[in-house]
């Protein structure tokens, strides 16, 4: 194993864990706005939804020609997989992970609570829709993952050190 192929795994390994620090974050920002009648947009808070893509920048393209009528953009993980065909290489650097969100957008459910400052003519009041046990069960997956992408991490040193000691 190259060095540098160490390294590009701690970087997509670094990646992992912001993108999981940043789904705690939007976990922990729902919790706490569950009762979160208004905001300065206005009307109830809208529960943040976390999503990851694969970031992309950066990342080997290998233009492979078998026939020169036909091309196409492939990306790889080792460029002896692609030996039979030409290829012409750029960036080499392994991808990540990329923090996306997006608000929910579904109705808010109403309670009925004329007493509420924020209470309709009707006597409703639109609460966010966020439930907790959700929340959790996501709070839970985002530390497991965390933890995975540290794992991951330090196999990669111990690989590194390992590799030093030859």
């Amino acid at each position: 194993m190259q060095i540098r192929g160490v390294f590009s795994s701690i970087d997509v390994s670094s990646t992992g864990l912001a993108a999981q620090r940043r789904r705690m974050d939007a976990i922990a920002e729902n919790i706490a706005n569950v009762d979160t009648t208004r905001t300065p947009e206005g009307g109830p808070y809208r529960r943040r939804i976390p999503f990851f893509t694969e970031d992309r920048t950066g990342v080997e393209t290998v233009k492979a020609q078998k026939d020169p009528r036909v091309q196409t953009e492939l990306t790889y993980t080792n460029g002896r997989h692609l030996s039979p065909f030409e290829t012409h290489f750029r960036d080499r650097r392994m991808s990540g992970v990329q923090y996306n969100e997006t608000r929910d957008d579904s109705m808010p459910e109403y309670i009925f609570d004329p007493a509420h400052p924020d209470a309709d003519e009707m006597g409703y009041v639109a609460k966010p829709k966020i439930n907790i046990i959700t929340e959790m069960v996501e709070m839970i997956a985002a530390t497991r993952s965390y933890e995975a992408n540290v794992s991951a991490i330090d196999a990669a040193k111990g690989m590194a050190r390992k590799a030093l000691e030859i």
